[in-house]
């Protein structure tokens, strides 16, 4: 594109303007917090006035530490992102969109890009996302995110609300390599940029980017080589991008449900008319604010079009943010750290003058020194002074450490506590008499600090789901095929299309532009905590009996190979031998049941036979009773009694010894089931033992095997 000078003076004059109405002092706020995170806590001119008169300053990094533990709370709290249908949309297609996610989520190392940008957050108060298309190694584009380096966003000085979508516009900028130039836009500019030196620049040399970070130290950005052409390599062109919303009428797509679409502006009148026709949409002009991209170098225009995307590329995370001031940690430590070294260095100064408080002697009453002499070795142990009189030597008693100079420093590191909310219990650092359940609910009450940093990091997973299914919406219209990783450790995975026409019915299967969801984030723990969390869970449920298969005990670990340990006792069980084996303990079980069932039938025999014969004797007496001599009526009265009392005793002494048969029974079950559990617990450690010898030694020999090279 030619030099296009009016436009591109707009866009520098408007980045100059937000750069100056608060950018530049952000700037210098981050240049701070980054050198007391990295330990960089004393200022040159401080540092060099101390060493003049030889006075100690030291860098007790509190900072470092402090940070370490809230990026650590952030590492152990991921959180997962999916997809709700709204408005009648179909469930499976948000099932599908989920996949998609789950891809675009491996494909761009989401979760260490997301604790980057969390980490730009806390020190310098900004982290953004950049998310758009690329087309380095799929021709139809797919999503990628980035992450800028915070001082190159400039945001909108207007701005008052933590989303994009209020602001009116928002500016990237970053330096690159004429060939970056040729590659992403035109040899043409390119080569008008390439080796072009600072006095060519009409709009001079902007001040922010001498302190752009990188991993050299700072030089001049438009140094270029006298001997050779290191325009390819050397980043000395800066490229400035403005995306900014503007006042203009679209034309949308409006359904009968009254949802309204924009419209491509690919789309001409033929393929309106087939939509039209097809779905019975309707075609309206609507005033919109559309997002309008420009990108300059210098005062050459590389683009000026609409952008392809319904969102800003910079998606924003703020730990604090009130009505468009940003607050992180690192600045609120900046004082009580200044102070800790201070009050140490102090501290150690008057140990120092304590040690060499110096001496008062007459004039010429040395012999064996002069008094430079003296003032350089005064303070050496064993010194000997060779005097013409003993008085005539006399040690300056130093001033006493000035009291609650110790307290300072003492301050000072519980205000870094304090304010951080990091305590001595989140740091691991109680003292051994502290009591388990303390240390864990201080935990808890320490990790409160953090959620507001958290609940804003979950905001932006928010935004960064939305605008990513808005471009997936937008621009996964042709079929694809993706390939979904389920579980890392045994290496299971789904492939899943996209768009593609069922050729039976003539429909588009997973057709993903259609329909409306709803973002819905959830924070789990770290795979790694939650790994142990189940290890622990399966395990303390396998020692109170419960069947848990040995499997899922690997699965829930942490062991290195655990697919192939795992895929390894899955062939080991479908071996003949196996196989045999668990045929024989199956037919061990089945005997003693079989042992037992007959045990209790003939148990249940013996009753019946009992019970047969004292029916057998009340008949008997009965009989007896009912045809007695007359003259023996009394005798057959009483007789009658006596074999109803016996037959009442028999029958009670039948009932006793039939309960004291079942529950003998029910004892020699329960015997019999413990042995059982007894066993196949015994068997399974076993089997453990066995597996766990067996990958120790194949670690060991994989280690004896391993050339000095490849463990270097």
């Amino acid at each position: 594109m030619p030099v296009n000078t009016a436009k591109t003076q707009e866009v520098w004059v408007r980045y100059a303007y937000c750069r100056d109405a608060g950018h530049a002092k952000y700037v210098e706020k981050v240049d701070v917090c980054e050198s007391m995170f990295a330990g960089d806590q004393w200022r040159h001119e401080d540092k060099e006035a101390l060493a003049k008169v030889r006075r100690p300053a030291l860098t007790i990094n509190k900072i470092l530490s402090t940070v370490s533990n809230v990026l650590g709370e952030q590492i152990y709290n991921r959180s997962e992102i999916s997809y709700r249908p709204r408005s009648g949309a179909p469930a499976a297609t948000a099932d599908v969109l989920n996949k998609v996610f789950k891809q675009i989520s491996d494909n761009n190392q989401l979760d260490w890009k997301r604790s980057d940008v969390f980490t730009d957050g806390i020190i310098g108060s900004r982290g953004f996302y950049d998310v758009r298309l690329g087309h380095d190694d799929q021709m139809q584009g797919e999503v990628r995110i980035e992450v800028p380096n915070p001082k190159n966003v400039i945001l909108d000085p207007d701005g008052e609300e933590y989303d994009p979508d209020s602001w009116s516009e928002v500016f990237l900028t970053k330096w690159v390599t004429a060939d970056d130039i040729a590659v992403l836009y035109n040899e043409k500019d390119a080569e008008i940029l390439r080796n072009k030196g600072i006095a060519a620049y009409p709009f001079g040399y902007d001040s922010i980017d001498t302190r752009r970070d990188r991993i050299g130290a700072p030089n001049n950005p438009f140094y270029t080589s006298t001997t050779y052409d290191d325009s390819n390599v050397n980043r000395s062109i800066r490229l400035i991008e403005r995306q900014y919303r503007t006042l203009t009428a679209q034309k949308h797509f409006v359904s009968n449900e009254g949802d309204m679409r924009p419209i491509p502006e690919e789309f001409d009148r033929n393929k309106i008319a087939f939509f039209v026709e097809k779905f019975g949409f309707k075609v309206i002009k609507k005033l919109v604010r559309r997002i309008k991209w420009c990108v300059i170098a210098d005062d050459v225009l590389l683009h000026d079009d609409w952008s392809p995307y319904k969102h800003f590329t910079i998606i924003p995370f703020f730990p604090h943010f009130r009505h468009g001031r940003t607050i992180g940690l690192v600045e609120n430590l900046t004082g009580p750290q200044e102070l800790l070294n201070k009050t140490t260095s102090q501290e150690l100064h008057v140990l120092n003058t304590t040690a060499n408080s110096g001496w008062k002697i007459k004039a010429g009453s040395l012999i064996n020194m002069s008094a430079e002499q003296l003032e350089a070795k005064g303070a050496q142990t064993g010194i000997v002074l060779e005097l013409k009189e003993i008085d005539d030597a006399e040690k300056i008693q130093p001033n006493t450490t000035p009291q609650g100079l110790d307290r300072m420093s003492f301050k000072a590191e519980e205000s870094i506590k304090t304010i951080s909310g990091v305590s001595d219990s989140a740091q691991g650092m109680d003292r051994a008499d502290v009591a388990a359940k303390a240390i864990q609910q201080k935990r808890q009450a320490g990790s409160t600090h953090l959620a507001k940093p958290l609940d804003n990091l979950t905001r932006t997973d928010f935004m960064l789901a939305r605008n990513i299914l808005d471009i997936v919406q937008e621009f996964y219209t042709e079929a694809r095929i993706f390939t979904i990783t389920h579980d890392r450790a045994t290496g299971e995975t789904e492939q899943v299309a996209i768009n593609q026409v069922d050729q039976t019915t003539g429909e588009v299967v997973n057709d993903l532009m259609i329909g409306e969801y709803d973002v819905v984030v959830t924070s789990v723990p770290q795979r790694e905590v939650l790994e142990d969390s189940q290890f622990d869970q399966a395990l303390a449920m396998r020692q109170e009996g419960i069947g848990i298969p040995d499997e899922v005990l690997i699965d829930s670990s942490r062991l290195m190979n655990k697919k192939d340990i795992i895929k390894k006792m899955a062939a080991a069980a479908s071996s003949p031998q196996a196989q045999q084996a668990q045929q024989l303990a199956l037919e061990g079980q089945k005997a003693e049941v079989d042992k037992t069932n007959a045990e209790t039938v003939q148990k249940h025999a013996d009753a019946g036979l009992k019970q047969a014969k004292a029916a057998e004797t009340m008949v008997k007496a009965h009989k007896d009773a009912a045809t007695p001599p007359e003259q023996e009526q009394g005798d057959g009265g009483a007789a009658l009694t006596k074999a109803h009392a016996d037959i009442q005793l028999d029958q009670q002494k039948f009932a006793h010894e039939q309960q004291v048969d079942f529950a003998k029974l029910a004892l020699d079950r329960e015997k019999e089931q413990a042995k059982l559990q007894l066993k196949a617990k015994d068997d399974a450690e076993k089997r453990a033992d066995a597996r766990a010898a067996a990958a120790q030694a194949a670690a060991q020999a994989k280690v004896s095997f391993t050339s000095p090279e490849k463990t270097a």
